[in-house]
């Protein structure tokens, strides 16, 4: 269902509380990656040159609901002002009355951000006192937060029950992208999904869901061990339970779409960087090893049926990644995406995210989502509570 856009609505002398996702990565005080400030940037522009007055508002990491200094978003503020080119002021809070004492001085075009959410409990409780505070503070509401759109909190669905409630531009696009990458027809196939992670229960629902949306699904990752077993082959020393072995034969048995699962590799004999590498056939993973990537020649047969799609889907690592003896699938698959300059592709948040990002090819990607549990639960064909609660359009 499409959701109102802030494109079709009239922000000028109105104060707008606008929802973000700043829960960027520090370390020892520093911001190591402001893509989620940027990628929020357009819609923080529009509003500011239409003449509203913004109340800007994001959580930051996991306070629980107490006040941690190291949590403060202080930097954040700063850095947002550094890439909007004009000053954000600190509206302190996020409850209390300082927030609506900044934001009743804001004049057309100014900025404030609200102190971190989640030092507030009744943020991730949905709480109805301080959904209404938050609403008390604006004329109109914004969700701009794809990050945090699979979260029923106060400031992504209290709020909108109180304000007219619609959806950022960059909320707009990753809606309108993901769910374009999920359809296949004439013009968007073949449709290849690929997908990775540590166990196949984690990602089943994802795999059920784009079985039915579209042609092909890659797996890899640690869930490859269940596929093994279903297939009637050793998982090696992973604990491959008889509920992971059934849901991985339910996937290649349903008719579906086409499951391919590798045809070698990388193990090791223990969960660790400096393990030994070896590459190893479907049929013989030695019962004492630890699958740990896909091998050679997977990742070479996985990057010709990557550059033959239309639309390429991607979410999870093939491997360990981290650690480079168990990082050359995950490599060669996004490089793979990548070169593929006929496609739409879209990769999911977190490390799928952080691959195509150290190996500096997200420009070559079509759209790199900034939600990583949240897409998750699109692709899930889940609804999610952040995008529910805005405004339908007319």
């Amino acid at each position: 269902m499409k959701k109102r856009s802030i494109r079709e609505t009239d922000v000028t002398g109105m104060t707008v509380l606008v929802r973000v996702d700043f829960n960027v990565p520090m370390r020892n005080g520093t911001i190591t990656d402001d893509s989620r400030i940027r990628a929020a940037l357009p819609t923080l522009q529009m509003l500011g040159g239409s003449g509203a007055k913004v109340v800007i508002c994001s959580h930051f990491g996991r306070p629980g609901g107490q006040v941690i200094e190291e949590m403060r978003l202080t930097m954040v503020r700063t850095r947002l002002s550094e890439l909007l080119g004009a000053p954000v002021r600190d509206a302190g809070g996020p409850s209390g009355e300082t927030p609506a004492q900044v934001a009743s001085a804001l004049s057309a075009g100014e900025f404030a951000l609200l102190e971190n959410l989640r030092f507030e409990p009744g943020e991730e409780a949905n709480d109805a006192e301080f959904s209404n505070h938050l609403a008390s503070l604006a004329d109109i509401y914004v969700n701009d937060a794809f990050g945090a759109a699979h979260r029923a909190h106060a400031s992504t669905v209290g709020v909108a029950e109180h304000l007219p409630a619609v959806a950022g531009l960059l909320m707009e696009r990753e809606l309108e992208i993901l769910g374009k990458a999920m359809i296949a027809d004439a013009s968007t196939s073949p449709v290849v999904a690929i997908v990775g992670g540590a166990k196949v229960v984690d990602k089943i629902q994802v795999l059920w869901h784009l079985s039915e949306k579209v042609d092909t699904i890659l797996i890899g990752g640690g869930m490859v061990a269940a596929f093994f077993v279903a297939k009637g082959h050793s998982g090696g020393a992973a604990l491959v339970t008889d509920e992971d072995a059934a849901a991985a034969n339910g996937l290649l048995e349903s008719g579906r779409a086409d499951a391919i699962i590798p045809v070698d590799v990388i193990t090791a004999p223990d969960f660790s960087e400096r393990s030994p590498a070896t590459t190893c056939e479907q049929s013989s993973v030695p019962n004492n090893q630890l699958i740990l990537d896909i091998g050679p020649a997977t990742a070479k047969k996985y990057s010709e049926v990557i550059s033959a799609a239309k639309t390429l889907i991607w979410n999870g690592p093939m491997g360990v990644f981290e650690w480079q003896a168990f990082a050359a699938g995950s490599e060669a698959v996004a490089r793979a995406v990548a070169a593929n300059k006929m496609a739409t592709s879209v990769i999911g948040g977190g490390s799928t995210a952080e691959i195509v990002g150290s190996l500096g090819l997200v420009d070559q990607i079509t759209h790199v989502s900034t939600g990583g549990g949240a897409s998750l639960e699109f692709l899930e064909g889940k609804i999610l509570p952040g995008v529910a609660a805005l405004d339908d359009a007319p």
